[in-house]
């Protein structure tokens, strides 16, 4: 487990970062996140959860936007930063992830547990 913790913080430093359109929560709806990352994470109840799924969105999204942005999943960050998760708003950072890093971002996605958020 140290190990992927370790890795996480590697691909979570090469994500390139970029600010949204405030107020939306497009992007954010029900993902997988590995073990790692949800350790990070608060945990919700089981009744937060349902709610969040049935709603097609986040159990992590509150009123004023995401509760845990600085801890947000791989995939949350991922998010506008390749063409295969492009925002719904054209909003992307100046310079788009790696192809490389995005591959062996995906690679890792294959090879380690992942749950619903």
């Amino acid at each position: 487990m140290k190990n992927n913790v370790h890795i996480v913080k590697f691909f979570r430093q090469r994500i390139p970062a970029f600010t949204c359109v405030p107020g939306c929560h497009d992007c954010c709806g029900p993902v997988l996140a590995s073990t790692e990352e949800m350790a990070r994470l608060p945990r919700k109840s089981a009744q937060e959860q349902d709610a969040a799924l049935a709603a097609l969105s986040c159990p992590h999204l509150g009123a004023d936007g995401c509760q845990v942005y600085d801890e947000r999943p791989l995939v949350c960050r991922l998010f506008g930063t390749t063409p295969r998760l492009a925002c719904p708003n054209g909003k992307r950072p100046a310079a788009m992830i790696d192809p490389l890093i995005e591959e062996r971002i995906y690679r890792y996605f294959t090879q380690t547990r992942h749950v619903l958020v």
